[in-house]
């Protein structure tokens, strides 16, 4: 840990670099607390008053979390998604640097209903299927999230491709479907019997539901989806600025 007093960078930036490389270290990133920063500060060659800045700007990224008496720990890396930060579930997993494992993985054709059906503008009376993809995937040790997307009916889909495969890059190289936009709903309950059982936990511990409504580059709806995730394996951030 140095921090180069001629740079150009300023010291409360270099002090934060050094802290997330820190963070990222095998001794630190399952949650350990940091030195306190009186040693911290001494360590780095700079004042209490630059440490704290770049300490306060992870802490405000979710990184750190500070307790009263207790000091300055790193809080332990879960899956972290957010308004700024849509992407598909293999590249959220692929920056957290998570090897993914697949647990379950199903393919069915539904008829949508309800809430689905509006959302792709099925006409009533319609018999149109919507191909399902059901999969539960995790972790090596253990599975944290249950996916349930409807797809479009309109889309070219057999249900012979290879769901192996980020799904929306599959999209674009074999269909030329570029997903653009997300709109998300965020709500908390417990688990219950079934989820329960997906997830490996028990059905009174709470689960974290993210739905998604997912459209293309020409605004057109083109999945409907539906994850369950374990609450401790899952974060959502908001990063508002005010007008």
């Amino acid at each position: 840990m140095q921090i180069d007093h001629s740079s150009r960078s300023p010291l409360h930036v270099q002090a934060e670099n050094i802290l997330r490389k820190l963070i990222e270290s095998e001794e630190y990133k399952n949650g350990k607390l940091l030195p306190n920063e009186v040693t911290l500060s001494e360590q780095l060659g700079i004042s209490r008053n630059t440490l704290r800045q770049a300490i306060n700007k992870l802490v405000f990224e979710g990184l750190l979390q500070r307790k009263k008496g207790v000091g300055t720990k790193v809080v332990k890396k879960g899956i972290r998604g957010g308004v700024k930060n849509w992407m598909s579930f293999s590249q959220e997993m692929k920056t957290l640097g998570i090897e993914i494992r697949n647990f379950e993985l199903h393919l069915s054709l539904k008829q949508p209903t309800g809430e689905i059906s509006d959302f792709f503008e099925i006409p009533s009376g319609s018999e149109a299927r919507s191909l399902v993809l059901e999969r539960v995937r995790g972790k090596k040790e253990y599975p944290f999230v249950y996916f349930i997307s409807y797809f479009n009916p309109n889309l070219p889909l057999t249900g012979e491709e290879n769901f192996i495969q980020p799904l929306y890059e599959m999209l674009e190289n074999e269909y030329h479907i570029i997903v653009k936009t997300s709109k998300e709903e965020i709500s908390a309950r417990l688990a219950g019997d079934f989820i329960g059982e997906k997830l490996d936990i028990k059905s009174t511990e709470p689960i974290l539901i993210r739905k998604r409504y997912v459209y293309d580059i020409d605004n057109q709806p083109i999945e409907y989806n539906i994850g369950y995730y374990r609450a401790d394996s899952f974060t959502y951030t908001i990063e508002a600025e005010r007008q």
